[in-house]
């Protein structure tokens, strides 16, 4: 069965909500969350994402927030945390990395951090058991991509295209996913303009989709209760979780 990764801002409006919100997801097919670490900067997200995070940081966020949330959710479902380096820098990696092993996190999503960088940190993610995990874009070689993925764990997410979350654009991924398949037995999830319209085309050659500006979209509209968010995005959670695996 294909998986369903979704991606949600934490504690917007407020940490409960996320709980509650993340919980209701799962009940409808969800496999993993990616608990967005709002951030001041969010490089490699559109300007849906990019207002969630404005939001949280305006209401108070704090990486208080994102713990509380993991304790009263990571047992239920899994868990990766998804932010951008220099909150994890500030905070320490090592320290990071030791209280999201505590709360049962599996893995840790960096997008503005390049492979090479990423080498210092990787003994510390393979001491506590966690994946940290690997990107692939449509243009990267298939040298390029062998050695990305050399140690892949979990799961290698393949950006459907250049550019940033939330758009709609195409492109011929089928030369990519064949050289990450030579690469790695890793599962490959694509990422990157996953909604309902095109989620089953795009999770067509691989094991699972990664969705996120299609439920924050939702998470933003102020004509609708925070009840009436939760229905919607646990509905939409189960409506491409079907979809992807019809």
């Amino acid at each position: 069965m294909k998986r369903l990764v979704g991606y949600i801002t934490s504690a917007y409006p407020d940490r409960n909500f996320t709980i509650d919100l993340i919980l209701a997801m799962k009940e409808k097919g969800l496999d993993s969350v990616e608990l967005g670490i709002p951030f001041s900067d969010p490089v490699a997200d559109g300007p849906v994402i990019e207002e969630a995070n404005v939001r949280a940081l305006q209401k108070g966020f704090k990486f208080a927030d994102v713990l509380a949330i993991t304790e009263a959710v990571a047992d239920k479902v899994d868990t990766l945390w998804m932010g951008y380096f220099n909150p994890f820098y500030h905070r320490g990696m090592e320290r990071s990395i030791q209280e999201a092993k505590e709360l049962g996190v599996s893995g840790f999503i960096i997008p503005d951090m390049p492979y090479e960088e990423s080498l210092a940190y990787r003994a510390l993610f393979d001491e506590a058991d966690m994946a940290l995990i690997d990107f692939v874009a449509p243009t990267d070689s298939k040298e390029r991509i062998a050695e990305i993925l050399k140690d892949a764990k979990k799961f290698v997410y393949l950006v459907a295209y250049a550019g940033i979350t939330g758009a709609e654009k195409k492109e011929d991924l089928g030369d990519v996913i064949g050289w990450i398949r030579e690469a790695t037995d890793t599962p490959v999830y694509i990422g990157f303009g996953v909604n309902e319209k095109t989620a089953k085309e795009k999770a067509k050659d691989v094991d699972g989709v990664i969705v996120g500006s299609a439920f924050v979209k939702i998470l933003l509209d102020e004509d609708l209760t925070n009840s009436q968010k939760i229905a919607k995005i646990a509905e939409l959670s189960g409506k491409i979780k079907e979809l992807i695996n019809s």
